[in-house]
Protein backbone atom coordinates (compact mmCIF):
# COMPACT_ATOMS: atom_id res chain seq x y z
CA UNK A 1 0.00 0.00 0.00
CA UNK A 2 1.46 3.41 -0.93
CA UNK A 3 2.01 6.26 1.49
CA UNK A 4 -0.62 8.25 -0.35
CA UNK A 5 -3.26 5.60 0.19
CA UNK A 6 -2.35 5.35 3.88
CA UNK A 7 -2.53 9.08 4.51
CA UNK A 8 -5.82 10.34 6.03
CA UNK A 9 -7.98 12.38 3.73
CA UNK A 10 -8.08 16.03 4.63
CA UNK A 11 -10.94 18.45 4.13
CA UNK A 12 -10.18 21.74 2.38
CA UNK A 13 -6.46 20.94 2.23
CA UNK A 14 -6.96 17.77 0.15
CA UNK A 15 -5.47 18.26 -3.33
CA UNK A 16 -7.88 18.13 -6.22
CA UNK A 17 -5.95 15.24 -7.78
CA UNK A 18 -6.43 13.11 -4.66
CA UNK A 19 -10.16 13.75 -4.61
CA UNK A 20 -10.46 12.86 -8.29
CA UNK A 21 -8.71 9.51 -7.87
CA UNK A 22 -11.10 8.31 -5.16
CA UNK A 23 -13.93 7.48 -7.52
CA UNK A 24 -11.86 5.21 -9.83
CA UNK A 25 -10.39 3.54 -6.74
CA UNK A 26 -13.88 2.85 -5.42
CA UNK A 27 -14.92 1.52 -8.80
CA UNK A 28 -11.87 -0.74 -8.97
CA UNK A 29 -12.62 -2.01 -5.45
CA UNK A 30 -16.21 -2.78 -6.44
CA UNK A 31 -15.04 -4.59 -9.55
CA UNK A 32 -12.64 -6.68 -7.49
CA UNK A 33 -15.45 -7.53 -5.07
CA UNK A 34 -17.74 -8.54 -7.94
CA UNK A 35 -15.04 -10.84 -9.28
CA UNK A 36 -14.07 -12.28 -5.92
CA UNK A 37 -16.21 -15.38 -6.36
CA UNK A 38 -14.44 -16.37 -9.55
CA UNK A 39 -10.99 -15.61 -8.11
CA UNK A 40 -11.50 -17.32 -4.75
CA UNK A 41 -13.39 -20.27 -6.17
CA UNK A 42 -10.47 -21.93 -7.86
CA UNK A 43 -6.79 -22.52 -7.47
CA UNK A 44 -6.88 -24.60 -10.63
CA UNK A 45 -9.73 -24.13 -13.08
CA UNK A 46 -10.57 -27.27 -15.01
CA UNK A 47 -7.15 -28.82 -14.66
CA UNK A 48 -5.68 -32.21 -13.94
CA UNK A 49 -4.83 -31.30 -10.37
CA UNK A 50 -4.77 -28.64 -7.68
CA UNK A 51 -3.32 -27.76 -4.33
CA UNK A 52 -3.93 -29.80 -1.24
CA UNK A 53 -4.80 -26.57 0.51
CA UNK A 54 -4.96 -25.42 4.07
CA UNK A 55 -2.35 -24.05 6.41
CA UNK A 56 -1.79 -24.55 10.11
CA UNK A 57 -3.77 -27.21 11.95
CA UNK A 58 -5.86 -28.49 9.08
CA UNK A 59 -6.41 -32.00 10.52
CA UNK A 60 -6.20 -33.74 7.16
CA UNK A 61 -3.58 -35.77 5.34
CA UNK A 62 -2.91 -35.79 1.61
CA UNK A 63 -2.00 -39.14 0.10
CA UNK A 64 0.43 -39.84 -2.73
CA UNK A 65 -2.46 -39.87 -5.23
CA UNK A 66 -3.51 -36.35 -4.20
CA UNK A 67 -6.57 -37.44 -2.23
CA UNK A 68 -6.82 -35.76 1.17
CA UNK A 69 -8.61 -37.43 4.08
CA UNK A 70 -9.59 -36.42 7.60
CA UNK A 71 -9.98 -38.88 10.44
CA UNK A 72 -13.33 -39.31 12.11
CA UNK A 73 -13.58 -36.80 14.95
CA UNK A 74 -11.33 -34.31 13.13
CA UNK A 75 -13.64 -33.45 10.24
CA UNK A 76 -15.13 -30.08 9.44
CA UNK A 77 -18.86 -29.90 8.70
CA UNK A 78 -19.92 -29.11 5.16
CA UNK A 79 -21.64 -25.74 4.81
CA UNK A 80 -25.30 -25.29 3.96
CA UNK A 81 -25.68 -26.33 0.33
CA UNK A 82 -29.12 -25.80 -1.08
CA UNK A 83 -30.87 -24.21 -4.01
CA UNK A 84 -32.19 -25.02 -7.44
CA UNK A 85 -30.86 -27.91 -9.48
CA UNK A 86 -30.09 -27.61 -13.17
CA UNK A 87 -33.45 -29.34 -13.70
CA UNK A 88 -35.21 -26.54 -11.78
CA UNK A 89 -36.00 -28.56 -8.64
CA UNK A 90 -35.22 -27.59 -5.06
CA UNK A 91 -32.47 -29.55 -3.29
CA UNK A 92 -30.88 -29.33 0.15
CA UNK A 93 -27.85 -31.55 0.83
CA UNK A 94 -28.73 -31.51 4.55
CA UNK A 95 -31.74 -33.69 3.72
CA UNK A 96 -29.31 -36.54 3.01
CA UNK A 97 -27.86 -36.57 6.52
CA UNK A 98 -27.56 -40.19 7.60
CA UNK A 99 -26.22 -41.12 4.17
CA UNK A 100 -22.74 -40.85 2.73
CA UNK A 101 -22.79 -38.02 0.18
CA UNK A 102 -20.46 -37.70 -2.80
CA UNK A 103 -20.23 -34.09 -4.00
CA UNK A 104 -18.79 -33.57 -7.47
CA UNK A 105 -18.01 -30.06 -8.71
CA UNK A 106 -18.16 -29.91 -12.49
CA UNK A 107 -18.86 -27.86 -15.59
CA UNK A 108 -20.03 -28.93 -19.02
CA UNK A 109 -17.14 -26.95 -20.57
CA UNK A 110 -14.50 -28.86 -18.58
CA UNK A 111 -12.56 -31.63 -20.36
CA UNK A 112 -11.43 -33.45 -17.16
CA UNK A 113 -15.08 -33.42 -16.05
CA UNK A 114 -15.97 -35.29 -19.21
CA UNK A 115 -13.15 -37.74 -18.59
CA UNK A 116 -14.48 -38.72 -15.16
CA UNK A 117 -18.23 -38.50 -15.88
CA UNK A 118 -18.65 -42.13 -16.97
CA UNK A 119 -17.13 -43.32 -13.70
CA UNK A 120 -19.44 -41.17 -11.62
CA UNK A 121 -22.41 -42.45 -13.60
CA UNK A 122 -21.34 -46.06 -13.08
CA UNK A 123 -20.46 -45.85 -9.38
CA UNK A 124 -23.55 -43.79 -8.48
CA UNK A 125 -25.76 -46.49 -9.98
CA UNK A 126 -23.79 -49.26 -8.26
CA UNK A 127 -24.34 -47.60 -4.87
CA UNK A 128 -28.00 -46.72 -5.39
CA UNK A 129 -30.03 -48.02 -2.46
CA UNK A 130 -26.91 -48.41 -0.26
CA UNK A 131 -27.31 -45.20 1.76
CA UNK A 132 -25.05 -43.29 -0.61
CA UNK A 133 -26.21 -40.16 -2.42
CA UNK A 134 -24.33 -38.50 -5.28
CA UNK A 135 -24.88 -34.76 -5.80
CA UNK A 136 -23.27 -32.57 -8.43
CA UNK A 137 -22.50 -28.87 -8.14
CA UNK A 138 -22.53 -27.41 -11.62
CA UNK A 139 -20.54 -24.19 -11.83
CA UNK A 140 -19.53 -21.55 -14.39
CA UNK A 141 -22.10 -22.72 -16.93
CA UNK A 142 -23.95 -19.59 -18.02
CA UNK A 143 -27.15 -21.54 -18.66
CA UNK A 144 -28.54 -24.91 -17.67
CA UNK A 145 -28.97 -26.11 -21.25
CA UNK A 146 -25.38 -27.23 -21.73
CA UNK A 147 -25.34 -28.80 -18.26
CA UNK A 148 -28.48 -30.81 -18.95
CA UNK A 149 -27.03 -31.98 -22.27
CA UNK A 150 -23.85 -33.07 -20.45
CA UNK A 151 -25.88 -35.16 -18.00
CA UNK A 152 -27.82 -36.76 -20.86
CA UNK A 153 -24.65 -37.54 -22.83
CA UNK A 154 -23.00 -39.26 -19.85
CA UNK A 155 -26.14 -40.80 -18.37
CA UNK A 156 -25.84 -38.90 -15.10
CA UNK A 157 -29.01 -39.62 -13.13
CA UNK A 158 -28.29 -37.90 -9.79
CA UNK A 159 -29.16 -34.22 -9.21
CA UNK A 160 -26.81 -31.26 -9.56
CA UNK A 161 -27.17 -27.90 -7.84
CA UNK A 162 -26.80 -24.99 -10.24
CA UNK A 163 -24.08 -22.64 -9.00
CA UNK A 164 -22.92 -20.56 -11.99
CA UNK A 165 -20.99 -17.95 -9.96
CA UNK A 166 -19.51 -20.28 -7.34
CA UNK A 167 -21.43 -18.83 -4.39
CA UNK A 168 -22.10 -22.26 -2.89
CA UNK A 169 -18.46 -23.24 -3.17
CA UNK A 170 -17.35 -20.10 -1.36
CA UNK A 171 -19.30 -21.24 1.71
CA UNK A 172 -16.63 -23.83 2.47
CA UNK A 173 -14.19 -22.54 5.10
CA UNK A 174 -10.55 -22.06 4.20
CA UNK A 175 -8.24 -24.57 5.83
CA UNK A 176 -10.79 -27.35 5.50
CA UNK A 177 -11.18 -29.88 2.72
CA UNK A 178 -12.81 -27.27 0.51
CA UNK A 179 -13.17 -27.55 -3.27
CA UNK A 180 -10.45 -25.56 -5.02
CA UNK A 181 -10.59 -26.77 -8.60
CA UNK A 182 -12.91 -27.99 -11.31
CA UNK A 183 -13.40 -30.87 -11.05
CA UNK A 184 -13.31 -31.41 -7.30
CA UNK A 185 -14.88 -34.27 -5.39
CA UNK A 186 -15.77 -34.39 -1.70
CA UNK A 187 -17.10 -37.32 0.33
CA UNK A 188 -19.28 -36.38 3.31
CA UNK A 189 -19.79 -38.85 6.12
CA UNK A 190 -23.19 -39.69 7.57
CA UNK A 191 -22.95 -36.70 9.92
CA UNK A 192 -22.49 -34.28 7.04
CA UNK A 193 -18.78 -33.79 7.69
CA UNK A 194 -16.05 -33.75 5.03
CA UNK A 195 -14.13 -37.03 5.11
CA UNK A 196 -12.20 -36.91 1.83
CA UNK A 197 -11.39 -34.61 -1.07
CA UNK A 198 -9.81 -34.82 -4.50
CA UNK A 199 -8.88 -31.84 -6.68
CA UNK A 200 -8.50 -33.70 -9.95
CA UNK A 201 -10.45 -35.91 -12.32
CA UNK A 202 -11.05 -39.35 -10.83
CA UNK A 203 -10.86 -42.82 -12.28
CA UNK A 204 -13.31 -45.44 -11.07
CA UNK A 205 -10.58 -46.91 -8.86
CA UNK A 206 -9.76 -43.60 -7.17
CA UNK A 207 -13.42 -42.72 -6.70
CA UNK A 208 -14.06 -46.05 -4.98
CA UNK A 209 -10.91 -45.61 -2.89
CA UNK A 210 -12.39 -42.37 -1.54
CA UNK A 211 -15.87 -43.73 -1.06
CA UNK A 212 -15.50 -47.23 0.37
CA UNK A 213 -13.78 -46.37 3.69
CA UNK A 214 -16.47 -43.81 4.52
CA UNK A 215 -19.28 -46.20 3.62
CA UNK A 216 -17.67 -48.84 5.87
CA UNK A 217 -17.66 -46.53 8.91
CA UNK A 218 -20.07 -47.33 11.73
Amino acid sequence: MSAASRAPLGSNSTPRTTRNTRSPRVRRRAALTAGAAAAALLVSACGSGGTSGGGGNTNFVTGSDGTATAAKGERAPAPELSGKTIAGKTLDVADFKGKVVVLNVWGSWCNPCRAEAKYFAKVSKAYAGKDVQFVGINTRDTSTGAALAFEKDWDITYPSLYDPTGKLLLRFKKGTLNPQAIPSTLVLDRDGKIAARSLSALSEERLLKMLKPVVAEK
